[in-house]
């Protein structure tokens, strides 16, 4: 990440906006009739992933028409742009078409295709996790503001790891997954991009996933590295635009080393 870069806050207003934008959209849809159709990769999506998006699109382009747009429903524009905007509006759609209150919004912002801020938004719970370059993470609910922080966990046999479900890793990448977790003390499957939240937040300690789009974890490597966590791909480099989808966020430093070199 851009450790020397300062993120603006007319950026992360921005970003609140976009949030906001798509929640508007979201609830209107939320345990409603729906259709839902079937993407190229056998994914659900609905006319709210879709509107979602189109009326995030349409507030960058106004706010800030030279800027990139990368979006899991709608393309890309203008990737070699400075700043580019990574948009998941509806990150865990099969909950969302179930009826499960358990799915997020993503908003990250890159910079020469490093994150530099990032938005996880629960639009239903009415939670929030703020994280940008040069700010302490930042978590809203129906309490108020405040930092959030990841936990102390010294070592990965006193971790709580979470992942949205084992069988979403790759006939090779589930042995690797399936180490650590045996060697963790509680696993946790679902939550999608809750998971991140819950690290950054201190509730658990790690989430582990694989074969993701950008769009699905750009946005919590600010939040995680503001609330004093850490998130790399599974080698240990750091996440840009042009990483593989393979992630691992954990709380502490520690456990995160002793997973790399298990993985």
């Amino acid at each position: 990440m851009s450790s020397n870069f300062h993120c603006p806050n007319e950026f992360i207003q921005l970003g609140e906006k976009l949030c906001d934008a798509a929640q508007d959209v979201i609830l209107k849809h939320f345990r409603q009739p729906l259709h839902v159709e079937g993407k190229s990769d056998a994914s659900p999506v609905t006319i709210a992933d879709r509107n979602a998006e189109s009326a995030m699109r349409d507030l960058i382009n106004a706010t800030y028409p030279d800027h990139g747009i990368v979006g899991e429903e709608h393309g890309s524009e203008k990737l070699d742009a400075e700043f580019v905007w990574a948009l998941d509006p509806i990150d865990g759609t099969r909950s969302f078409i179930s009826g499960h209150a358990i799915f997020g919004t993503l908003v990250a912002l890159l910079r020469n295709n490093q994150p530099v801020m990032g938005i996880l938004a629960m639009p239903v719970l009415g939670e929030r996790w703020i994280g940008a370059t040069g700010h302490k993470t930042l978590f809203k609910d129906f309490r108020g503001i405040t930092e959030a922080t990841t936990r102390d966990c010294a070592k990965l046999s006193d971790a709580t790891i979470a992942t949205t479900s084992p069988h979403l890793f790759k006939e090779d990448e589930f042995p690797k997954f399936d180490k650590v977790r045996k060697n963790t003390k509680m696993p946790l499957f679902g939550g999608d991009c809750y998971n991140y939240g819950l690290v950054s937040s201190g509730l658990i300690d790690l989430t582990v996933e694989a074969g993701m789009g950008v769009y699905d974890f750009l946005a919590q490597v600010p939040i995680l590295t503001g609330a004093g966590g850490i998130m790399t791909d599974w080698e240990g480099k750091a996440l840009g635009m042009h990483s593989d989808g393979k992630v691992i966020a954990a709380g502490d430093v520690r456990v995160h080393q002793e997973v790399c070199k298990m993985i």
